[in-house]
């Protein structure tokens, strides 16, 4: 299976969620709602998933094994880099008024 597209949907700076991202596979499975979290300064990924009625949260869609996550969450985390990256390069909007 084959990463094929990787879009950083939305980015957020002040909380420990930073980014939600969706993922193709071989250009016919998509899979949203990945989220890349940052805690004490390491980013890492949470897949999709919805909460039980007793209040626990069950993943939807998941990798089977150690191999493939390490390089799924390598592509993600390398694309949402590239999106910071992207995002510092934009040029100053300046406003109408000046102080």
């Amino acid at each position: 299976m084959v990463i094929t597209d990787i879009k950083i949907r939305k980015t957020f700076d002040e909380s420990p969620m930073k980014a939600i991202v969706s993922v193709t596979f071989d250009n016919q499975l998509a899979v949203h709602d990945i989220k890349v979290i940052n805690t004490k300064d390491k980013l890492f990924i949470v897949m999709p998933s919805r909460k039980n009625s007793d209040n626990t949260y069950r993943d939807i869609v998941h990798p089977i094994n150690a191999e493939f996550r390490a390089s799924l969450e390598k592509a993600v985390l390398e694309a949402y880099e590239a999106k910071l990256a992207e995002e510092s390069d934009d040029p100053v909007i300046l406003g109408a008024e000046s102080n």
